[in-house]
């Protein structure tokens, strides 16, 4: 039973919990590995997902833009590959070439991250400030088909607050996606 069964999410003020995962860089990318970023953006994302496409270069230009003033972005795949093998490691290595992510692209293989995270979409995000408290989670935007009729950034919203000192104005909203797909 994974927490999309349940619906629980990261209470607001919880700290990140840690990680330790396999990265399509060859790597192993850990909590502590993002400790020199002011913000942290943790999202739960994968391969297949129609919303997570639509998503891809919104999320590749937040990490562009706001890179300089220490944000990090780092994605997270905890899907199942039985049923669905594009979301294979093989296949997100294949993807983030493709696409060009410049973030972290990671395998949870065990789902036991996304578990801890209480992650129930792709993509789901969830912003961490400095001290790695969950100040943001939920959607990047308020219309995944449509960029140009964008009428609430909410990730950027929430890393402007976030950068600026301030508390985050609307700290939550319902992740628009698909659901994880947990093993069985």
């Amino acid at each position: 039973m994974g927490v999309a069964d349940s619906l629980i999410e990261l209470p607001l003020g919880s700290p990140a919990p840690d990680f330790a995962l396999p990265g399509v860089d060859g790597k192993t990318h850990s909590l502590q590995s993002f400790n020199d970023r002011k913000i942290l953006v943790v999202m739960f994302t994968c391969n297949h997902c129609p919303y997570v496409q639509a998503n891809e270069r919104r999320l590749i230009e937040i990490q562009r833009d706001y890179a300089a003033q220490g944000v990090q972005l780092v994605a997270i795949n905890a899907n199942e590959t039985e049923h669905y093998p594009e979301d294979r490691f093989e296949e997100m290595q294949k993807r983030a070439k493709q696409i060009g992510y410049n973030f972290p692209y990671l395998r949870d293989g065990t789902q036991k991250v996304a578990d801890a995270y209480k992650a129930t979409h792709t993509p789901h995000v969830m912003v961490f400030d400095q001290e790695r408290h969950l100040r943001y989670a939920g959607r990047v935007d308020d219309n995944w088909k449509e960029p140009a009729q964008v009428k609430s950034q909410d990730l950027r919203n929430a890393l402007e607050d976030l950068l600026a000192g301030q508390a985050v104005r609307v700290p939550q909203t319902f992740a628009v996606g698909c659901t994880i797909k947990w093993r069985t």
